[in-house]
């Protein structure tokens, strides 16, 4: 499965609340006991800030954020949120000293800890983070051994907000160009490309996990389907299709199993599939853990059936049927295409592939065939990878026929590489995939959690788009398929 990972920018209140502030609050009312409720409790016994902070306080604190216009303003340079910011960090950061040295700041009596060290005033410092750039003064002590972790020294960012929005605007497409743009125009915040670069392949470990992970070793449906994307190769930009399969297991649900980005065939410009390239994917599966795939959905991959069938021997090769009457339908003029699809439609709708091969000879013989000969002819060149499904009841045909399944997911990963230009190399691909999954899936969940929150009603579809969906009409296709490969699914 995919990891959900919630890579959603957290609030400012996310990092004001974490190291020094319940802390702070802590001393100031003086009692000892542990005002946020963080002791032992976690995250959902933490307090409300508002009830941590007195309205004298707050009525400040909102005097102080507000412009020239009177308006509110919350984040960039000089902000109120970024003057809580500091202030939390510089209380952290104390905090972070005193551990170091042994003694509390204005405790003479344990000061120098026995080896000599003291506070030697502080230094001062800008670094980046989720409300734009904040001042600091980092203490420092006299032998200079005091390593801050919060804020590192030569770190120029606060690690987590920031780098989460950034990672977050990736996710959602935006280019490196577009990221430092956004960040310098909202928060004032300025980076360089590099640095956004680096931030973004902090996940290039956690995309190599997923795509190395164990597989299931029996998966009733596989189905692939390439979106192309341009990338820089051998110093040229060139179109490149990027795989993804999208396997159904022995339950029913759908797991996207990896993604393959085509390699560039050597003496040749253009990158492409053919069996060298589908034989490493199916070598992956393999050493990943699949020993068995009932049916492979798929387009007229060149090379992909000879194969599949050298790594699964037993796996049928089943042709997208939306995409064969797509072809058939290519070459023929508009006013004629309703007419002409009304009687290809007889061949894929047929009861079994001996009517089904009657439609066809029927279809060849009218004037429409006569008129456009290649739409007879898709089907005829693909007709024993036609007419698989057609041994199969109505719920097996839904599930078969066509990958839209995997093309739905497709469509909203095309939303987010479209107004990309090109990508420096095929990791950036799979990177930039991979996170626009993870952020379509936890979309997709987040909207249907907040249906059901405000209609009181459960949601007939899916939580997910692909990822953990489960097959409608599973039941009945699992006991069709059972029955026509007896004891390979079970």
């Amino acid at each position: 499965m995919v990891k959900s990972v919630n890579r959603a920018m957290p609030g400012p209140g996310a990092v004001a609340g974490d190291g020094a502030g319940p802390a702070g609050a802590g001393e100031a009312a003086g009692d000892g006991q542990d005002p946020g409720g963080l002791a032992g409790g976690g995250p959902a016994a933490r307090v409300p800030l508002r009830q941590l902070m007195d309205d004298r306080l707050l009525d400040a604190l909102l005097e102080r954020s507000r412009d020239e216009a009177g308006g509110l303003r919350l984040t960039g340079e000089g902000s109120m949120l970024g003057e809580l910011v500091k202030a939390v960090l510089e209380r952290a950061l104390e905090g972070e000293l005193t551990a170091h040295l042994g003694y509390e700041h204005g405790d003479r009596a344990g000061r120098g800890g026995g080896h000599g060290n003291y506070r030697n005033g502080s230094i001062a410092k800008t670094v980046q983070t989720g409300v734009g750039p904040v001042p600091l003064a980092v203490p420092r002590d006299r032998a200079g051994t005091f390593e801050p972790l919060l804020v590192p020294k030569r770190a120029g960012r606060v690690a987590g907000g920031l780098d989460d929005m950034i990672i977050s605007l990736y996710a959602h497409g935006m280019s490196v160009r577009d990221i430092l743009h956004h960040l310098e125009q909202v928060y004032g915040t300025q980076l360089s490309a590099e640095t956004v670069s680096r931030i973004t392949d902090g996940v290039l470990e956690e995309v190599r996990a997923w795509q190395s992970r164990p597989l299931d070793p029996v998966y009733a449906v596989v189905f692939l389907d390439a979106i192309v994307v341009k990338v820089r190769d051998n110093h040229a930009v060139q179109n490149k299709p990027a795989y993804l399969a999208v396997g159904i297991d022995a339950d029913g649900e759908k797991h996207v199993l990896g993604i393959w980005v085509a390699k560039t065939v050597p003496g040749d410009g253009a990158a492409g599939e053919g069996a060298g390239f589908w034989r490493s994917v199916t070598a992956d599966l393999k050493n990943r853990g699949v020993r068995d795939i009932l049916i492979a959905c798929c387009d007229g991959l060149a090379g992909f059936e000879d194969a599949i069938h050298a790594a699964f021997e037993r796996t049928v090769v089943q042709r997208c049927v939306v995409h064969l009457v797509r072809n058939a339908l290519r070459p023929v003029a508009r006013r004629d295409a309703g007419q002409v699809a009304a009687e290809l439609r007889k061949i894929y709708t047929a009861p079994h592939a001996d009517a089904a091969l009657d439609a066809l000879a029927e279809f060849s013989a009218s004037p429409w065939a006569a008129k456009y000969p290649l739409a007879a002819k898709v089907f005829e060149d693909a007709w024993d990878c036609f007419t698989p499904f057609l041994a199969f009841g109505p719920a097996t045909r839904k599930l078969l026929y066509t990958t839209n399944s995997i093309e739905s997911l497709n469509y909203q990963l095309r939303k987010v590489t479209k107004a990309r230009g090109h990508f420096p190399n095929d990791d950036a691909v799979v990177k930039l995939l991979w996170l626009a999954i993870i952020n379509i899936e936890d979309k997709r969940a987040r909207e249907r959690a907040a249906r059901r929150a405000q209609t009181g009603k459960r949601s007939d579809q899916p939580a997910r788009l692909v990822e953990g969906q489960r097959v409608m009409g599973w039941r009945e296709a699992l006991n069709e398929l059972d029955c026509a490969y007896p004891g390979r699914l079970r």
